[in-house]
This record gives structure tokens, sequence and C-alpha cells, in this order.
């Protein structure tokens, strides 16, 4: 993509917000934390920043597939930055890559701690154990397996008559392949995963919430 024109705003020009910042595609103002932050880079390509801490000056975009694309087409993020900003046109679908790398991350994390079960034995176990906050299952995999263990956790959760918590948010996932699912795990084909509550079904769980508005399988 050729460089874009410059001019606009960027996060530091609206103060009167807080920790509000504006959309630069929809220019909708939001908390910063349902905005996805992204810093230029000194070669001018524009970098991601997942944890909100890269040095810069911020440029926030609402995380979805429609306002990234909407973003490009007017070259939103170099009239944000005022300076020429290099963004490819698949963009969206890198971020997405990125995320759903993290939410692999998280989970191989999740199994270390002690807060996760592979396969489909282990997680039908921690289901009906009412020990399964989240479970995973993989987008491509038969819906046979994939609708019995659903069918489960969502008797199960009914069952138990807790409300969902943050840390214990009670939802299915269904947006990694079996192959992204696996790699964390040091596997080549994995369907199934279940987590217990606590910090990392959170924030797995908003992981996965910001990755299914960029996959359009999602």
């Amino acid at each position: 993509m050729a460089p874009e024109e410059v001019l606009g705003e960027a996060d530091d020009a609206f103060p009167d917000h807080g920790p509000a910042r504006r959309c630069v595609a929809t220019f909708a103002v939001l908390p910063k934390a349902e905005l996805l932050r992204c810093v230029v880079a000194p070669d001018g390509s524009l970098v991601p920043d997942l944890d909100g801490k890269l040095p810069g000056r911020g440029l926030y975009v609402t995380p979805d597939r429609a306002a990234i694309e909407t973003a490009l087409k007017k070259r939103a993020f170099a009239k944000a930055a005022k300076r020429s900003v290099q963004v490819p046109d698949d963009w969206a679908d890198r971020l997405a890559g990125l995320i759903a790398v993290r939410c692999g991350s998280l989970l191989g994390l999740a199994r270390r701690a002690g807060q996760a079960v592979i396969g489909y034995d282990q997680a039908e176990s921690w289901i009906r154990a009412g020990r399964a906050a989240l479970l995973v299952q993989a987008c491509d995999a038969a819906a046979g397996g994939r609708s019995k263990l659903s069918s489960l956790f969502a008797a199960a959760r009914a069952q138990s008559g807790r409300p969902s918590r943050p840390e214990n948010p009670g939802r299915e996932w269904s947006l990694l392949t079996a192959a992204e699912l696996a790699a964390p795990f040091g596997r080549d084909h994995l369907v199934h995963v279940a987590l217990s509550s606590g910090g990392l079904a959170l924030r797995l769980d908003a992981e996965f919430a910001r990755l299914s508005r960029l996959r359009a399988d999602g």
C-alpha cells in the first residue's frame, strides 16, 4: 500500500475525555479498554500495541474488521498520525493472527498452571464436576463431538444456578483451528480444552472476544 496522506488527530488530542479515546475510523469516543492502541514504528509501519505499553503516540481504532477496513479505506491512520504510515491491506488478518497466537500462549500457560485440561475425556470430566469455567473447541472439528460437549457445558452451567462472573465467564469459544489449538501443547491436532475459573480464564475470554470481532468466521 502506498504511503498515506497526513492530517488529523491522535490519542492525546482529546484531553477532555480523560481515559477515553477517539476511534480513527468511526470517530466514536470510547473507553481506552474498548479500543485497540497502535503506534507508528520508525520505519512508518503501523504496529498493534496489544498490551497498550509501547512507546510513542497512540492511535486508537475499534478492534473489529469493519472499523479497520474503514480506517484503511479512509487512510485514517496517517491522517491521525499526521505523517506517512505504511499499512498492508491484510493488516486485519495479521492482527487476528497475532491475537490467535496470544490466545494459544495463554492456553499453554493455563495448562502449566494446572488451570486447563485437554482432550474430550478430561474436558468432559471437568464439566461434569463443575470445574469448567471456559470451554474452547476447534472451529474446524467435526460438529458431533463439539456439540456433545457444548450441550453438556450449557446444561452444567444452567444446573449450577451461578451467574457468570468475570473470573468464571461460563462461555464457549470456537475460533481457533485444531492446529492452532494444538500448537501450545506440542501437538498437531487438538479439539477440546476446558479451563477452570481464575485470572487466566478472564484474560482468555477477553482475548477471544477481541478475536471474534476480527475473524470473519468468528
